[in-house]
């Protein structure tokens, strides 16, 4: 049985589908092919199989080289980053690595509440000169 949410990333020789639809590294159609030919075309050509759709029938796999991989992950870390949930509130606090114990105890406290309320906390700490 497959796993639900594969991640992003390098799948290699553990595939648990029979046929696949190929794409090469240029992004053309290979058509469908058995993993044993999928894997063969991988090792000839030195790259690796990624997992792009496996909700469709056949899973599309993509032929990759590492550095494609890297970028994809890159883009993909970054989009993710970028795009706010709607109805997410995000508090940050910011304090120095000299901070007194009362006023640690006091931001402490806040944090607290603002995890409470389910907001998301930032917590930056900044090296005392």
């Amino acid at each position: 049985e497959p796993k639900s949410k594969a991640a992003f990333g390098s799948v290699g020789r553990r595939i648990p589908y029979r046929i696949l639809h190929v794409i090469n590294q240029d992004g053309k159609s290979l058509g469908n092919m058995h993993r044993a030919e999928a894997l063969k075309l991988m090792d000839q050509h030195d790259l690796k199989l990624v997992l792009l759709r496996e909700n469709v029938e056949p899973p599309v796999y993509r032929l990759m080289t590492g550095q494609q991989i890297h970028e994809e992950q890159l883009k993909r870390a970054e989009k993710k980053k970028t795009s706010a949930k709607p109805g997410v509130v995000q508090k940050e606090l910011s304090f120095s690595s000299a901070i007194a114990k009362n006023d640690l105890e006091t931001k402490t406290k806040q944090i607290a509440q603002w995890i409470d309320k389910k907001y998301h906390v930032k917590v930056t700490i900044r090296q005392a000169k």
